[in-house]
């Protein structure tokens, strides 16, 4: 590629369009998530895997005319280097300094003409400042790694409990203490400053949940990031009561409750975000599990365009959710998108003509012109009942947040056929499986045939890390559990993350959903007339083109998307 003439006034984003790094498209994405991130376009480029960091350090060098740094490949930085910067000034100005030499400080900066920031740091430590310019995304993981990082600030927190007299009475349990004295444990500045590292870090890493475990000798804390979960960190047993309470207060939980769960919801604000956490708690022998369910809207991506469907799955399940009326199904296991599935379906067909209301148990997040209800059957605001509202309320799409009983299933079969487009989820293993159980809870057959337009089953994989991707050979264990033809083995080619500080060494970087989207053609219809089995329905949609689960994996194996490793472990053969 022919080196392009870069003035400093040019923008980034053109820059890199003009090279041919990114298009126009990509970078139009990029700069409607930064409005949400908050973050600079370079680093949200390279968190999309839109650009790899080295090729969008090389245009920085160029557009700034300064020397660029590939921080990945440093190892360690001198620690006397480190300490001739402050953590405040490090972390403000995001800069990392690399070595000195004489009366010269080289620092690694984002944005090398930020002068204020070079100014500070002649100021404030006495050298000449010799700026070089370094990825925004590396750069945030180095200050995190040598200025305290997420778990490097838990660890010291924990320390301060050592430091502090916060006293359980050895052996007792959380029975044993009175509600004054728990009040009085959560108000000490270390237990605070915990929770709040602990929902930061929970952020700044990109976790769906939150785990706090207490054991009898130990309390263990692990995200689930990518849809793994990674340990953390585990405090001391003495700070089980402390935190627990913590967290109930935050989320106005009783503190005094310790016997049955409870559920509840925290708000906080990180810059221009703000986060949802859901909050569960579960009474266990040695004390209450919590899990928090992170709600972070910048992260939610509805635009259906972008899931990554094949493109015959997109065309029709497209045309499925743009019909006036009839039932789309999507099913899969907890944790599978589904909801994210449905709510980028209700907002590509959300204008100013169509009313559309959802009930929904919970509600998870909410959406700019759309009507939504929090299922509450405590208090008989059941699914059954918000259906037979919504019927009174003029809808033309209904959407229920799941499929549970007969009497849910048979009000929303009913909407479907007066003239209503109905979306719902089921639990179950694949699409073919979704027409029988809804025919196992007790609706006709003829009613499911007539009704569902679409049904579609889907799993998350995890991504390969595209700064570490590498191509490689799959072992012979491997290609056998995956009952591959030479036919497929001939087209297919194998890829895998070695592990790098983008993605913290695992490989896996972001998920990508695996769709198997069945349509209800004539054939099928006659199928479910004749009460035939599941898998004579699969083989049927088979037959008409439908891709299932497994298929749909190998195609993002061979993309480069994903490893078949992750497809083996989330679909059947």
């Amino acid at each position: 590629m022919a080196t392009t003439r870069t003035k400093s006034s040019d923008l980034i984003g053109d820059l890199l369009v003009r090279e041919g790094l990114i298009t126009a498209e990509q970078l139009r994405a990029a700069l409607s998530e930064q409005r949400s991130n908050g973050y600079r376009l370079g680093y949200t480029l390279v968190a999309m895997g839109l650009v790899s960091e080295t090729d969008l350090t090389r245009v920085l060098a160029r557009k700034y005319r300064v020397k660029a740094v590939d921080l990945s490949r440093i190892e360690q930085i001198d620690k006397r280097v480190i300490g001739l910067v402050k953590p405040e000034i490090a972390t403000r100005h995001l800069v990392l300094p690399l070595r000195r030499v004489g009366r010269t400080l080289t620092v690694a900066m984002a944005n090398p003409t930020n002068l204020d920031a070079i100014d500070e740091l002649r100021f404030s430590t006495g050298y000449d400042i010799e700026p070089v310019v370094a990825g925004e995304y590396s750069l945030r993981k180095s200050v995190e790694k040598y200025y305290e990082g997420p778990e490097d600030g838990l660890q010291d927190l924990l320390r301060e409990f050592d430091e502090e007299d916060i006293e359980v009475m050895e052996g007792a349990s959380d029975d044993d203490l009175s509600v004054t004295a728990l009040q009085a444990q959560v108000e000490e500045a270390p237990v605070v400053k915990l929770i709040n590292g602990i929902l930061t870090s929970a952020v700044q890493k990109g976790a769906s949940d939150i785990h706090i475990e207490p054991y009898e000798k130990e309390i263990r804390i692990r995200f689930r990031v990518d849809g793994a979960l990674r340990e953390i960190m585990r405090p001391p047993t003495r700070m089980k009561a402390a935190l627990t309470s913590r967290v109930k207060i935050l989320a106005d939980l009783n503190i005094a409750e310790r016997r049955v769960p409870q559920d509840g919801r925290i708000k906080m604000r990180m810059g221009k975000r703000v986060i949802d956490f859901r909050v569960s708690t579960l009474p266990g022998l040695f004390g209450e599990k919590i899990v928090l369910r992170i709600l972070d809207k910048s992260n939610l991506q509805l635009d259906l365009e972008k899931f990554g469907m094949e493109p015959q799955s997109e065309k029709d399940f497209l045309h499925a959710i743009r019909n006036p009326y009839g039932m789309v199904l999507v099913t899969g296991p907890t944790g599978s998108g589904k909801t994210t599935t449905l709510y980028s379906a209700i907002m590509k067909i959300n204008t100013e003509e169509v009313n559309i209301i959802t009930a929904e148990d919970p509600v998870e997040y909410n959406l700019r012109g759309i009507n939504q209800v929090q299922v509450r059957p405590d208090i008989g605001l059941t699914f059954a009942s918000c259906l037979r509202a919504f019927l009174r309320q003029d809808p033309n799409v209904i959407l229920v947040g799941e499929i549970r009983d007969m009497e849910t299933a048979g009000i929303a079969i009913k909407a479907a056929l007066t003239g209503h487009l109905v979306l719902s989820t089921l639990h179950t293993n694949d699409a073919a499986s979704t027409i029988t159980r809804l025919i196992d809870i007790g609706v006709e057959p003829f009613n499911v045939a007539s009704a569902v337009n679409l049904v579609t089953a889907q799993r998350l994989v995890r991504r390969i890390c595209s700064s570490c991707k590498v191509e490689i050979s799959p072992s012979d264990e491997l290609l056998e559990a995956a009952s591959l033809t030479p036919e497929q083995l001939a087209q297919l080619k194998f890829y895998r993350g070695e592990g790098c500080d983008l993605c913290d060494g695992t490989g896996y970087r972001g998920r990508q959903g695996l769709y198997e989207v069945m349509p209800i053609t004539n054939r099928i219809r006659r199928i479910i007339m004749q009460g035939e089995s599941a898998d004579v329905m699969k083989s049927q949609a088979v037959k008409d083109g439908m891709l299932t689960l497994r298929d749909d994996g190998l195609i993002k194996v061979s993309k480069g998307i994903t490893t078949l490793e992750e497809v083996l472990k989330e679909t059947a053969a």
